[in-house]
């Protein structure tokens, strides 16, 4: 499991995290596109952009290895702004690669992609 060196463990001043420390002994969670419904909390939505705007800053539009990040926070993106970048593509491989879609990415969460959202998140407010 490729370690991505650089990016965020979590989210500043929360549980949530962004990564993980090592492979799990069964083998990787599967990712699955998990649905978003309109009334979440504004910290998981916050949470979502600020996980959007590291992986573009780390990724922008090159393919990338699944590796330690976190599979629970993968698939609320994944199947809208995270894509599989491979055919055929294993949901239960710590090697998947995948990519972002840019256009969904820039229509969910702009400030993401355009720069600054992760910088905009107040950590202390769950509303």
């Amino acid at each position: 499991m490729i370690k991505h060196r650089g990016f965020p463990s979590r989210f500043p001043g929360t549980d949530y995290q962004f990564t993980i420390r090592r492979a799990h002994k069964a083998g990787p969670t599967k990712l699955i596109r998990r649905e978003r419904y309109a009334d979440r909390r504004a910290l998981d939505r916050r949470v979502d952009a600020a996980f959007m705007a590291a992986l573009w800053a780390q990724f922008g539009e090159e393919p990338f290895e699944r590796g330690n990040l976190d599979a629970g926070r993968l698939s609320w993106l994944f199947g809208r702004e995270v894509v599989p970048a491979e055919d055929p593509f294993d949901p239960e491989d710590y090697e998947a690669l995948l990519r972002i879609d840019p256009a969904a990415a820039r229509s969910t969460y702009p400030a993401a992609i355009e720069g600054g959202a992760d910088q905009d998140w107040d950590p202390d407010d769950e509303d």
